[in-house]
């Protein structure tokens, strides 16, 4: 299983890049395996405000459909568009297809580091 040491984690199988105040969310290389073949991403808007423990968007796998959960607070500057046309970009490297960029951001202290995630999906694998 890849988890990158320079990343944060949530227990939500969300991974952040932090950069300051701002911060690159996407999903683990965990949760896409267990989602499967990724067929639709349901992307939110430029501006959007996304809360801890609160959905910002949704991914279709051939299996379900699950809700990805903003493990911060903050506001979208950027979405990777590149996954409407492609959501399968995700399978293919989790940690390279990013889906929001978010800045104005806060509640980062309730972030896992790499060694604490892989415990985690120890325990749910």
């Amino acid at each position: 299983m890849n988890i990158p040491k320079n990343l944060k984690y949530a227990a939500t199988h969300e991974w952040l890049q932090v950069d300051g105040d701002k911060v690159t969310i996407g999903i683990t290389d965990f949760a896409q395996k267990e989602l499967g073949d990724l067929v639709f991403i349901n992307l939110p808007n430029l501006d959007d405000e996304v809360a801890v423990d609160e959905a910002f968007a949704d991914v279709e796998s051939v299996k379900a459909v699950s809700d990805i959960i903003s493990p911060i607070n903050g506001v979208i500057y950027e979405v990777n568009e590149a996954l409407m046309d492609a959501p399968e970009l995700i399978n293919e490297d989790a940690y390279a297809a990013w889906i929001v960029k978010v800045k104005d951001v806060t509640g980062l202290e309730n972030l896992l580091d790499a060694d604490q995630y892989a415990d985690l999906i120890s325990k749910e694998g």
